[in-house]
């Protein structure tokens, strides 16, 4: 056992390593743990990886106050170590002094035994001063939310009344949502399968087929997913089907797809729908789609495409419902992607803005008269939503705002917020323009 646990605290040095050199969690995770057991061991490796993410600039912080100089480039992964152990003393219930001696041991496995005197002086100085040195961490509110300067300034200038609750919704372990496959059986009735699988689950209060569970578990425990009972997706995620209101017949462009939540859901709710076309510019991520379409037993048109060049793959027919997905600063996700906190920069936004402009434009010629696009960002930064749709209502004659009288979010004069957290959802805009 000792052995299959300090697998794993080294697993998540390398992987932490990986990330922070600037690699997204997302395509180092799996193969950064293949070596580690499945079960606790890999559990406690994405704990401590995920953890250390969310606190990092925090743990940091405490650690260099602790070390009496700094570790050299070289010695990059003791460094990560350390925060490995300070996140264990301070936000797991694991016996300090266990975690201490395990977390010291790792520095064996890494090849640098010289290490493990050091790693357990400082973790037992830490437990000595704990109080002392989180509170002179602490009066920096940057250090003291885990968040970069310039993402908490952003928060405090979009949202000066709420900006220190999007900061601890982000700190926090996100909720696990399914959504119901409605082709198949309601939401109640794969309650009551939940149920006698052992699982406690809530209806959620404002997507219709999404029901949250008690404790995540993973997804082959949960019943008929392998036969498409069921999905994995937030609630707010989910609410873009009801805004689509996809009427009997019409065709359905969803742009930006992968991995081909939405572009499933929208079938699953509208049967009766024409021609869905699940559109992404990354052709290796169509595979998703696919897959996600296969388990579900549903048929869209899968295309590999440049969404802001249509040119190179519209056919000349019209759709009367488009969904933009629009890539974004993840801004409203950081719960289940910590490292977006560490790897996103402000100087990306004016990018991303420029991005999201161009889809807008290329996209609503193709919609017909009386269409209706539906424009979504997983972002809570106005710069990227409101904004962007009030320029280009500004400059499109035939494109009026929607106003959208929805119980949840936070109305604003083009579209509404979810606020990370709120009712259990990711941070998530909605805009809806119609084409008259």
């Amino acid at each position: 056992m000792a052995k299959a646990v300090t697998n794993a605290r080294t697993a998540a040095v390398k992987v932490l390593g990986r990330v922070l050199a600037g690699r997204s969690l997302g395509d180092v995770l799996e193969d950064g743990l293949r070596a580690v057991p499945a079960g606790a061991e890999q559990a406690l490796a994405r704990e401590l990886i995920y953890g250390v993410l969310r606190w990092y600039s925090r743990l940091a912080a405490v650690r260099d106050n602790l070390l009496a100089r700094p570790l050299k480039a070289r010695d990059a992964d003791i460094g990560l170590l350390l925060l490995l152990g300070l996140y264990q003393c301070i936000e797991l219930r694991t016996p300090p002094h266990a975690a201490v001696a395990a977390t010291a041991e790792v520095a064996r496995s890494l090849g640098k035994p010289w290490a493990v005197g050091l790693v357990n002086a400082v973790l037992r100085r830490f437990l000595r001063e704990r109080e002392t040195r989180l509170a002179a961490a602490d009066a920096d509110p940057a250090i003291r939310h885990a968040h970069p300067q310039w993402l908490l300034a952003r928060y405090q200038e979009a949202w000066p009344d709420r900006w220190q609750q999007l900061l601890e919704a982000n700190n926090r372990r996100p909720p696990m949502t399914l959504r119901v496959n409605r082709r198949r059986l309601d939401r109640a009735q794969y309650l009551e399968l939940l149920q006698d699988a052992g699982l406690s689950a809530t209806p959620h209060p404002y997507a219709a087929d999404a029901l949250t569970l008690a404790t995540p578990v993973p997804v082959t425990r949960l019943p008929g997913f392998d036969a498409g009972l069921v999905s994995v997706q937030d609630a707010a995620a989910q609410l873009a089907v009801d805004l689509l209101d996809v009427p009997e017949g019409g065709r359905v462009l969803d742009a930006c797809a992968a991995p081909g939540g939405k572009t499933c859901h929208l079938l699953e709710r509208y049967p009766a729908a024409g021609e869905v076309v699940a559109l992404d510019i990354a052709p290796e991520r169509l595979a998703r789609i696919e897959d996600n379409l296969r388990r579900l037993g549903l048929q869209a048109t899968v295309l590999a495409g440049d969404a802001t060049k249509p040119a190179s793959w519209w056919d000349g027919t019209g759709f009367e419902r488009i969904l933009i997905d629009a890539p974004c600063s993840g801004s409203g996700v950081i719960r289940r992607n910590p490292d977006i906190k560490w790897l996103r920069r402000d100087s990306d936004l004016p990018a991303l803005v420029a991005t999201q402009r161009q889809l807008l434009a290329a996209l609503w010629p193709l919609l017909v008269p009386g269409g209706k696009l539906v424009y979504a960002t997983c972002s809570v930064l106005p710069e990227e939503n409101e904004r962007v749709l009030a320029d280009f209502v500004a400059a499109q004659p035939d494109a009026q705002p929607l106003s959208l009288a929805q119980e949840w979010g936070v109305q604003q004069r083009y579209g509404r917020y979810i606020l990370t957290g709120d009712a259990g959802m990711d941070g998530f805009y909605y805009g809806c323009l119609l084409k008259t």
